[in-house]
């Protein structure tokens, strides 16, 4: 006898996909969905035990409701040559209405009752391009998550600064006023200076006169007392000849 076709909607329907590398644990999410008005139980088989772990294997699915069954593929070393011999199957059947207990409706169930799907397995190793791709998404996915850790550090840094310059734009207004403060004493001083030595300009101006005039006068007097020592050897020496 023919057994009753699947109730669940599975999905990926024929093949669980995993993507490479296989040097850790790689996941594949299988969706169950109830689309019926009855309560299912399910379990979830493998041909690879070993290799595989799923959570969770198995369970009840509620009337119009789905469930998501991680399928966790241990690490190997992959070989591209080999094809996957693995295989999954969903196997299900419906609840009894008067029946809660699931090791109770596996042991109850009939086997013209008992419905199943069955899953291959695929490994696909991504290329190089893809493999750039995802190395960049991944950094740039760990710069967004720091700079937004950072995020809260750098308003408090902000604060910070906008105390220092306040301190900073205080200090240079002081020092402005202090710049000018000088200017003014440094003006000071020069018409001071200035004025000084216009004063001393003016008393030496009559002193240099005089020194002048002296020095004239000198000069003058010597000059006469010159010709008169002139005038008397000339008056001596035609005395002089005269005796003779």
């Amino acid at each position: 006898m023919a057994r009753p076709e699947q109730v669940l909607v599975l999905e990926p329907q024929h093949e669980l996909k995993f993507r490479g590398p296989f040097t850790d644990v790689v996941t594949a999410t299988l969706k169950l969905t109830n689309p019926t008005d009855r309560n299912v139980c399910f379990k979830v088989k493998t041909t690879a035990p070993r290799r595989y772990c799923v959570r969770p294997n198995s369970g009840i699915i509620d009337a119009g409701t789905s469930i998501n069954v991680s399928v966790m593929l241990q690490p190997f070393d992959y070989d591209p040559n080999e094809k996957s011999k693995h295989k999954f199957m969903v196997q299900s059947v419906l609840v009894p209405y008067d029946m809660t207990d699931m090791e109770g409706v596996w042991k109850e169930a009939k086997p013209e009752e008992l419905m199943d799907s069955k899953l291959r397995c695929a490994f696909e190793m991504p290329l190089e391009n893809d493999k750039t791709h995802e190395g960049e998404s991944k950094k740039n996915e760990t710069s967004s998550t720091s700079v937004k850790s950072e995020h809260p550090a750098k308003q408090g840094s902000v604060s910070m600064d906008d105390g220092e310059v306040k301190k900073i734009m205080e200090e240079c207004k002081r020092l402005q006023m202090e710049v000018q403060r000088l200017r003014e004493e440094n003006k000071q001083i020069k018409e001071d200076d200035g004025l000084r030595k216009r004063r001393v300009t003016s008393a030496a101006a009559p002193h240099s006169s005089n020194m002048a005039m002296t020095a004239m006068k000198d000069e003058g007097l010597s000059t006469r007392v010159l010709a008169f020592c002139l005038l008397f050897f000339v008056i001596g020496a035609i005395i002089g000849k005269m005796v003779l």
